[in-house]
């Protein structure tokens, strides 16, 4: 077998049952399985998975055992030369793991491959690729130097910025939202630090990955969505969390620093004022129009039922989404991306390509009834039943 997908569930089912659709189509070619891990969901997340793919792996922890522990689990059952740990609120096009395999399968000393990652705006996260988070390039990143000075390889280390978007390279750390590896790797590393309940388990993997004179890749060639919600908020409670799991990594392979601590908890009040001013003067609009791509007539009109708005289709015009020239690019618009009709490859160009415009994005799951998304990259998304 090539591959195993290694799927972390908690209390994200309609986001599960869309990762996984995606995945299903993204190894139709390809020898793999996936491994749906749930660590104790409050929801029906179970349930989904047992109705609606009885026949992938699910595995039902008893209690929420953590990310390190539960992708542990996961990978005790895997049989693929390579793994994929995979977050259950991404999106995969159908070419990712082809291109990630080929790519991995021609390096030497390979260590963890990671993709170019979108949240659900469009928007490149540049977690996607990172470099040692030493307390000096710790205190770059909390106070926003790799922005002021992204060409300056004093200060834009964090965010691996000798590296573009769209360029392929060495990194050292990789996040894992999407993190592809042997399993004989992963294994001679011991897996993810069961010790770390979140946030330093990527950064711990990747950084060991390079003790053992292995080299971690960005992969830009496929892009995979990421719907990060609440965790890509910059407040005092991230910027908490942030200082312990930062300090945890510098315990375990350094010296613990009185200088990133002061500025962590310096930080962490600084953002909490940033915060505080934001949530007065954010305010979310809603569509004033929405647009769905399909072929689906009945569609349209279910969706107009259940939104109470008035809902344009469009459909594809020699492979490519068009709209009507009427479109003033002041409005707000909903654009709804019918998976039945379009690849999820399709999809995902389709918000790198309007990311920042007037557009906001839903997709619509294959034979399912609810459409997803985020209309912002700090929430944590909204599905609608219909």
């Amino acid at each position: 077998m090539q591959l195993s997908i290694i799927i972390l569930n908690y209390n994200v089912r309609y986001f599960l049952e869309l990762c996984v659709l995606s995945v299903q189509k993204a190894i139709q070619n390809i020898d793999a399985e996936i491994i749906v891990v749930d660590n104790n969901s409050s929801d029906d997340s179970c349930d989904m998975m047992k109705q609606r793919f009885p026949n992938i792996k699910l595995m039902e922890n008893a209690a929420n055992l953590g990310f390190p522990k539960g992708n542990n689990i996961g990978v005790k059952e895997a049989k693929g030369e390579f793994i994929c740990i995979l977050n259950p609120d991404t999106v995969v096009a159908e070419d990712t793991f082809q291109k990630v395999l080929a790519f991995a399968k021609s390096q030497t000393d390979l260590g963890i491959v990671g993709s170019k990652i979108i949240d659900g705006t469009g928007n490149f996260l540049p977690e996607s690729k990172r470099g040692i988070p030493t307390p000096w390039i710790a205190f770059t990143k909390i106070f926003g130097l790799y922005k002021l000075f992204p060409n300056s390889s004093l200060f834009n280390k964090y965010y691996a910025q000798h590296l573009a978007e769209n360029q392929t390279g060495k990194v050292d750390i990789l996040v894992g939202a999407f993190m592809v590896m042997k399993r004989e790797l992963y294994n001679e590393l011991g897996g993810f630090d069961e010790n770390c309940f979140m946030y330093a388990d990527d950064i711990d993997l990747s950084y060991r990955a390079l003790l053992l004179q292995k080299h971690n890749y960005y992969f830009h060639e496929t892009t995979v969505i990421h719907y990060k919600g609440e965790s890509t908020v910059k407040d005092a409670t991230y910027m908490k969390h942030f200082r312990e799991f930062m300090n945890f990594f510098y315990a375990k392979h350094f010296k613990r620093s009185l200088f990133f601590n002061l500025m962590a908890r310096f930080g962490a009040f600084y953002f909490s004022i940033v915060k505080l001013f934001q949530a007065k003067t954010t305010v979310k609009k809603s569509p004033s129009k929405y647009i769905l791509i399909s072929e689906n007539e009945r569609v349209r009109e279910k969706l107009e039922s259940k939104l109470q708005n008035n809902i344009e289709r469009t459909i594809l015009e020699n492979g490519k989404i068009v709209f009507s020239q009427s479109i003033s690019k002041k409005e707000n618009i909903e654009v709804i991306l019918d998976t039945n009709y379009l690849s999820f490859t399709d999809a995902i160009s389709f918000f790198e390509t309007n990311k920042n415009k007037s557009f906001t994005f839903k997709l619509l799951p294959m034979q399912s009834n609810f459409i997803i998304g985020s209309n912002s990259s700090n929430d944590r998304g909204e599905v609608i039943n219909f």
